[in-house]
Order: C-alpha cells, then sequence, then structure tokens
C-alpha cells in the first residue's frame, strides 16, 4: 500500500509547480536532435557531446570529457554538487548515441511538429528524456529548490549496441551512488520501468568456398546461402520463453563469385536469467565445423535481467504518489529493449527508468514524442531530483 502523499517535501511540492512549457522544452532538444549522433560515428558522437558539455555548463554543472574507446565516442560526466559535497548521491544515467545514421534529418526525418506530435532521430530515445532531466535541474536552480542529494549526470556512447565500451565506466560510477534515475522512454499512460529483461548478442559468421558463379558455380560452397538457412532455423527457435532475431546481415563483394564469407548479428532476449543462460548455450552449441560450409558462434556484449526489489518498489511508490499530485495514475512494469538501467538495477543500486518523454515508433523514420507529455514529465523528475 502507498504511503498517503502528505509524505511528499515541501520541495517536491514545489518542484511540482515549476512553470514548464512544452513548447521551450521542445525548443531545448531540437539542437540536440539535428545533432545526429549514430554510434559508429564517433566524431557526430563527440560534436552531440560538446554540444551536451556546454549546455551542462550553462546550467551550473561542473562537467568533464571522459575519452571513448574501442573506436567509439566521447562520453561526459556532470557534476551537481555545493562545494564539500560528499561523494556520490543520485545519477542520471543517459545516451546520446542513436540509431539513425547521419542523413536521416534530410532524408526521412525532419524534426518537425504534427499536431499534438514532435518527431526528429533520436527524439524519443533517448534525447527527449535527456533534456527534460537537464531543464528539471535547470528549473530546480532557477527556483532556489535544492536537489535531495548531489546529482551527477553521466552521459555515454554506445548503448544503442549494448554499452561494449562503457559498461566498467557506468558500474563504476553507480557504485558511488544511492540512487539511479533513467530518463529512458516512459511506457503506456507515463508507466514507468521497475525491470529489464535480459539481452545477450552474438557474432555469426559462415566460411564457404569460392568459385566463378558464372563458370563453376556447383563448385562453390556459398557461404550466404548456408547463413540465410541459420537465419531462419535461429529465429524458429523463438519461443515463450526467449526471442531470437537476426538484424545485421553481410556477406559477399562479387555478384559473379561464390561467396566465401558472410557475417550477421544475433540477438537474444529473456525475461528471466535463467532462460538467456540457457539460450547463450543453445547458440553456442551451434558452432559448427564439420560441413563443406563452416558456422562460427561467438558471444558478444551481454546485458544482465534486472529485476524489481524491495528499494525498486519504494522509489516507484514515490514516482507513484508525486504522479497523483500532478494528476496521473502511474503504472510500472518490466520492459524489452535493454538499457543501462540493466547494469545498475542488477547490481542492487535503486534505479528506476522508464522517466523520459513519452511517444512511440522508436528507431524508425516515424520515431516521435507526445508534446503534452513533456511538462507533467519534466515535473515527475523534478520532484524526484527534490526527493529521492
Amino acid at each position: 500500500m502507498d504511503a498517503p502523499t502528505s509524505d511528499i517535501s515541501p520541495n517536491a511540492e514545489r518542484a511540482l509547480a515549476l512553470p514548464f512549457k512544452a513548447e521551450d522544452l521542445l525548443a531545448a532538444m531540437r539542437p540536440w536532435v539535428e545533432q545526429e549522433s549514430p554510434t559508429f560515428d564517433a566524431s557526430a558522437v563527440n560534436a552531440m557531446m560538446s554540444l551536451a558539455m556546454r549546455d551542462l555548463a550553462v546550467v551550473g554543472a561542473k562537467v568533464e570529457r571522459i575519452p571513448g574507446r574501442m573506436g567509439l565516442g566521447d562520453c561526459v560526466r556532470a557534476r551537481f554538487a555545493p562545494p564539500g559535497a560528499p561523494e556520490g548521491g543520485t545519477l542520471v544515467l543517459a545516451h546520446l548515441d542513436t540509431v539513425h545514421p547521419v542523413g536521416t534529418l534530410a532524408k526521412g526525418l525532419p524534426f518537425r511538429v504534427e499536431g499534438d506530435r514532435a518527431f526528429g532521430p533520436g527524439l524519443y530515445d533517448m534525447k527527449g528524456g535527456t533534456m527534460l532531466a537537464v531543464q528539471a535541474l535547470a528549473a530546480l536552480a532557477k527556483a532556489g529548490i535544492p536537489t535531495s542529494r548531489p546529482v551527477t549526470v553521466l552521459l555515454t556512447s554506445d548503448e544503442e549496441i549494448g554499452s561494449p565500451s562503457t559498461r566498467d565506466l557506468i558500474e563504476a560510477e553507480a557504485a558511488r551512488h544511492q540512487v539511479v534515475l533513467v530518463p529512458e522512454p516512459g511506457k503506456g499512460n507515463h508507466n514507468v520501468v521497475t525491470g529489464r529483461y535480459a539481452i545477450a548478442r552474438f557474432n555469426l559468421r559462415t566460411t564457404g568456398k569460392p568459385s566463378h558463379a558464372g563458370a563453376q558455380l556447383s563448385a562453390g560452397r556459398s557461404a550466404v546461402k548456408e547463413m540465410a538457412r541459420r537465419l531462419i532455423a535461429i529465429e524458429d527457435m523463438t519461443s515463450e520463453a526467449c526471442t531470437y532475431s537476426v538484424g545485421v546481415f553481410h556477406g559477399g563483394q562479387w555478384v559473379n563469385c561464390v561467396p566465401t564469407y558472410c557475417d550477421a548479428e544475433a540477438l537474444t532476449m529473456a525475461k528471466r536469467q535463467p532462460d538467456l543462460d540457457a539460450a547463450v548455450e543453445k547458440m553456442l552449441a551451434m558452432n559448427d565445423t564439420s560441413g563443406e560450409v563452416q558456422f562460427a558462434v561467438k558471444r558478444g556484449v551481454t546485458r544482465p535481467v534486472w529485476e524489481p526489489d524491495a528499494a525498486v518498489m519504494e522509489l516507484y511508490g514515490l514516482a507513484r504518489r508525486l504522479g497523483g499530485k500532478l494528476g496521473l495514475e502511474i503504472g510500472h512494469e518490466s520492459a524489452g529493449g535493454g538499457s543501462d538501467g540493466n547494469f545498475t538495477g542488477a547490481m542492487g543500486i535503486p534505479t528506476l527508468d522508464g522517466l523520459g518523454v513519452l511517444g512511440g515508433n522508436a528507431h524508425t523514420l516515424v520515431e516521435h514524442v507526445m508534446m503534452d507529455s513533456l511538462v507533467p514529465r519534466a515535473r515527475l523528475m523534478a520532484a524526484l531530483l527534490a526527493s529521492v
């Protein structure tokens, strides 16, 4: 049973009344959206990080840049704390890389508003929610409303590919904090996320035998043909316990050559860690060097399952009570898709995810946010920062 709304602090009450305007919040998001930042384009991601550093410095943060590695972009850490404040506090954890290649703005998803929806690459996932957190911190400072703890904002560069170069940074930073808030997109009608499914990625390769496709087709053994067969077999393993999908496929170089190599990437997702562990074993067991075309499976990055505990549900209870003061009925759910909250939640650090904007169609050319979600979500974030 939730505690009564009377346990909401005076500072949180003031935060719930901050005078945000949807148009102003969207205007703050626009420069971030128009700085395209696909994960594998380190220079574009770094330009995005430079923009974020400036905006965070303007609103009063002590900002530092953390060099990237593995050929990926840099990260940014911003600290909002009075002099002499102890280490730790509340960590706002977000990423600024997107899946949209540079040129998406011009060719398929221009920034625009149509009715009550705003569109743009990365606006929903998750530049909009990240900017909401920045604007919430700025509004709290302007109104003289203190956060309940010192706040650190960590912006990472590779979440969309499973955070291979930043997981250690995320976990080290989270370990120094008492609470983690993740402004990934919200769910449904203002719901937040209190758990995440487990995810594993795999790198696949078939190796065949080359030949001239016109003169000696039968002499070759096609790596592409074998990968296509394996792709169907992998996706057909999907069950209620675990999903399997192949999302990247590269093979061959010349149409008149039987291809020697084909590479692909697969992803499995499960609600329970034992189911994911079984899926990993199943995928690795597919390694096959016995045939004329060899098949190799290598495990890639993994996100552990995050299941809510009492501390997470206490955080959710607070969000629900704050939402009630805004006239919102905030539910909660475990979600697929993965986020860096998987790591902090699995560490046992109280984590509340899905605190960003509402909208839909992430990773597509109709990705959008709902304009009428911006003000209540900004107020909710501000109130949480004043409370947790």
